[in-house]
Formats: structure tokens, C-alpha cells, sequence
């Protein structure tokens, strides 16, 4: 693996984009349901029967060598799964040993506080802690490790099937504001949002809305986890004119509910096939991080290493994730 130095404005500028050379070399992943219409909550992904059929990887850590990790929610199986596979813990055992504190807290504590966290699974960070991060003058080493997308989801009840970038884009600087100019029902639209510190909020200013107009929400369109923003567009005055979104894998394998729908963009449908080949228009990395300084044999550099190998790789997968294939290490220098 190749390590590349960059300097600290090139990598924020990175980090700022999305990776289409990334997202267009991804491994294929396990195949997932198509995600048009979400059927049941779903605490763990569901192994498949391809990845049963992988070989049981060879631990190289002791439980206790394990290092301690942090980061986004949509990752937290990946990150149970890598800590079963690299200490030969039983996965119910790992996916109760895992907890996060969230995309922004994990950027926040990992660089600018002596926390016992070695390593990051996470999502993007937002600007404002990027910004933070370039002040105090940080150095952090990171790698895309898998694909996730921004996904819109409605009311199964709601007869629209599809929308575009801009009506999307239109829809939350409050252009347009009813169904019906849409191809739906004649009902006001009703549009969450999340909080600035979140990882799909991100991910949703970055991807879609670009710099452009922004409506701001009232705080209960702005639900603080993404568990609630589900629920919100499903319980909505129990009619079916709200939209919200959300990471593909969270709402595809970890939090699904009854009588909720994924919306096409730009006519391409949100799967693993559609983000792997990159045709889904809303995609972006997610990303291993760790300390510069950290040793060759310390176990955050060895896990680190590990996840371009064949069995890193085969756990990124069996999880339900897009892998992006080995990649090169970019660290953030003076």
C-alpha cells in the first residue's frame, strides 16, 4: 500500500468531494434488497448466502489488543463485524460491544482531545469541524474503505416513485412546495431535514444542495437521530405528503419500517449494484481513520492495514457494505 502525503488544504479539500474514482472502482458488495419499499425493522444486516459461504477469517487480536473505536452509526455493524473477525468474538457478543458517539463527535474527539479511541469508522466530516480540525493544525491518516449513498424516503402511500436532483433541490429551498407539481397528490410537502451535526445532513448539503438555497426547518422537522426522522415520516399526521432522507445503509439494513418507500433519483434506484457501479447519482465514501504516529505493530496501524486485505475486504462486504477495494493512505501533513 502506498502511502501519499498531501498537504493539509488539498486533503480538507478532498474530503469536501465526493470520490467518483472511488465509488466507480467499489467492489461489488452482497447483494441487498432493492430498498423500493422498506418492510420491517431490522436491528443487524442479515448475512446473505454468498457470505456464509465465505471462509471464517484467521484472528490476530486479542480482545483486549482490539482498539478502541468511534465513529458514525451507519457503521456500527461493520465495526462489530470487524472486532468478531479480527478477535474470533461471537458477532452477537461484538455487535453489544460497540457503541458511537456520532459522526461529528467522533471527528471532534479523535483529533482535538486525548481520548482512548485509536480509530475511526465514519462518515464525512461536517465543514465546521473540518474547519476546526485545520485551526488546531491536526493530523489525521484516512482511507475510503466503502460506498454509502444519500437516500430520499416516503410514505409507501405517496404515488410518486421518482424525483430529479433539481425538483429535489427545489423541494428544500422551498420552490416547490406541493405533490402535485411533482406527478403526486394534491397535499403540501412536507420536508425534514437533520441537525448540522449529522452525518446524513452532511452528506445532503454536499451531494445535493451544493451551495444553493436551503429552506430552514422548524425544529421538529429537524429530528436529532435518524431513527426519529423514520419515524416521523411514517407517523406524519398519518398521511403520506412528508420526505426526509437518510444513509442507504441505515435505512436499508439497519432501521427500516413498515409503509415507507426509497425514492429513484434521476430515475436510478438506490441498491448495492447501483452504488457499486456508481449509476446512483447521490454516493460518497466512508473512511478508516488514524493517528499518523501510530506504530507499524500497534494494533490500530494492524487493523487499519488489514481492512485492504482479502479477509478486510470479505468483512466489509458480509457486513452489507460497498467496498471500494484497497486504496492509498492520505495523510494530512504540515
Amino acid at each position: 500500500m502506498k502511502n501519499a502525503k498531501i498537504s493539509r488544504r488539498s486533503f480538507l479539500l478532498g474530503l469536501a468531494a465526493c470520490s467518483a474514482a472511488g465509488v466507480l472502482t467499489a467492489c461489488k458488495g452482497t447483494d441487498a434488497p432493492s430498498g423500493s419499499t422498506a418492510s420491517s425493522v431490522v436491528e443487524q444486516p442479515a448475512s446473505s448466502a454468498a457470505s456464509s459461504a465465505v471462509q471464517q477469517p484467521e484472528p490476530f487480536l486479542t480482545v483486549e489488543e482490539f482498539p478502541p473505536l468511534d465513529g458514525s452509526t451507519a457503521c456500527i455493524p461493520l465495526m462489530a463485524q470487524m472486532l468478531a473477525d479480527t478477535t474470533g468474538m461471537e458477532l452477537e457478543e461484538a455487535r453489544s460491544s460497540i457503541t458511537v458517539s456520532t459522526t461529528a463527535y467522533a471527528w471532534e474527539n479523535f483529533g482535538l482531545y486525548d481520548t482512548t479511541t485509536r480509530m475511526l469508522v465514519v462518515y464525512e466530516a461536517p465543514d465546521y469541524v473540518k474547519e476546526e480540525l485545520q485551526k488546531a493544525n491536526v493530523q489525521l491518516e484516512q482511507k475510503p474503505i466503502g460506498v454509502d449513498a444519500l437516500v430520499f424516503i416516503v410514505n409507501e402511500d405517496n404515488p410518486v416513485q421518482a424525483l430529479t436532483r433539481q425538483q429535489l433541490r427545489d423541494i428544500y429551498a422551498g420552490k416547490i412546495t406541493n405533490w402535485k407539481d411533482v406527478g403526486g397528490k394534491d397535499q403540501a410537502i412536507v420536508a425534514f431535514q437533520r441537525g448540522e451535526d449529522s452525518g446524513s445532513q452532511t452528506l445532503f448539503k454536499k451531494l445535493l444542495i451544493q451551495g444553493g438555497e436551503l429552506m430552514t426547518p422548524p425544529s421538529e422537522l429537524a429530528p436529532a437521530a435518524m431513527g426519529e426522522l423514520v419515524d416521523s415520516i411514517a407517523d406524519y399526521n398519518n398521511s403520506a405528503n412528508a420526505i426526509g432522507f437518510s444513509v442507504y445503509y441505515y435505512i436499508d439494513q439497519m432501521y427500516s419500517k413498515p409503509g415507507l418507500r426509497l425514492l429513484a433519483v434521476d430515475d436510478v434506484a438506490p441498491s448495492n449494484d447501483t452504488l457499486a457501479d456508481g449509476s446512483y447519482p447521490l454516493c460518497n465514501d466512508f473512511y478508516a481513520v488514524i493517528h499518523p504516529d501510530a506504530a507499524a505493530d500497534s494494533p490500530e496501524r494492524r487493523l487499519y492495514d488489514w481492512l485492504d486485505t482479502d479477509a478486510g475486504q470479505d468483512c466489509i462486504k458480509k457486513s452489507g457494505y460497498v467496498a471500494v477495494g484497497p486504496q492509498t493512505t492520505v495523510t494530512i501533513v504540515d
